[in-house]
């Protein structure tokens, strides 16, 4: 038995399995509060449960496992944070009250969807603390690409979809057989559907379209350059 054993450092070795029992675990180590488990031969997730039998532990090390090598690095850490209640502390980075919460949402999502066989116990007790969650809702947040606006030359209208990564000069390029204008002959307008001031002339030649904010629906004016 090891009663006043503090600290614990199994790393770098071919440990693969816990076998002690739970009850053992708190019987041998009642006061172990840190142990180091990088590059052992850890790969399944009771043997991460075990870690709870110790009932003092609150900081873990466990980088480079063959259990954690299939999950990304935000799963890995939250994942792990989630089955271990009590730690303060995980890979050498504090565990905030946030990040605990954030995590054991992240449990319940994550394992929503397996069979009821594959589940964890933890799960259902997170369950528990926190209800069943709705899943995530999926947000694309990329910039859009390209929008359908109106091109306005004299009397004629025609609309158009323009790609937003292109610069004005581009622009112009693509509008000459549309308008029968010579770039250098040609002024342009963008007029924002919601804008209180007006149409704004795009004079830089070099200037990304994105850069406008231009969106479904807008206008684009097209003159003459006056001579």
């Amino acid at each position: 038995m090891f009663p006043s054993l503090d600290t614990l450092i199994l790393a770098n070795n071919n440990l693969t399995t816990i076998e002690e029992s739970e009850d053992s675990l708190a019987r041998l180590f009642p006061n172990l509060r840190s142990i180091n488990l990088h590059k052992s031969g850890l790969h399944c997730w009771e043997d991460i449960d075990k870690l709870n039998s110790f009932p003092k532990l609150e900081e873990v090390k466990l980088l480079g496992i063959p259990l954690l090598q299939s999950y990304t690095t935000e799963e890995r850490r939250k994942l792990l944070i989630a089955r271990l209640p009590s730690i303060v502390k995980l890979n050498g980075s504090i565990v905030a009250d946030g990040e605990r919460e954030d995590s054991e949402r992240f449990f319940i999502r994550y394992y929503m969807e397996f069979p009821e066989e594959e589940v964890p116990f933890r799960y259902h007790e997170l369950v528990t603390k926190y209800g069943k969650l709705e899943p995530l809702a999926v947000v694309d947040l990329r910039p859009q690409s390209s929008v359908k606006v109106e091109v306005h030359f004299q009397d004629k209208v025609e609309e158009m979809s323009i790609r937003l990564d292109q610069t004005v000069a581009e622009l112009k390029k693509h509008l000459k057989t549309v308008v029968q204008l010579s770039t250098s002959n040609m002024l342009l307008f963008y007029l924002d559907q919601e804008a209180p001031f007006g149409p704004e002339e795009m004079k830089y030649s070099s200037r990304a379209l994105h850069s406008y904010g231009i969106r479904d629906g807008d206008k684009i004016y097209v003159e003459p350059r006056m001579k």
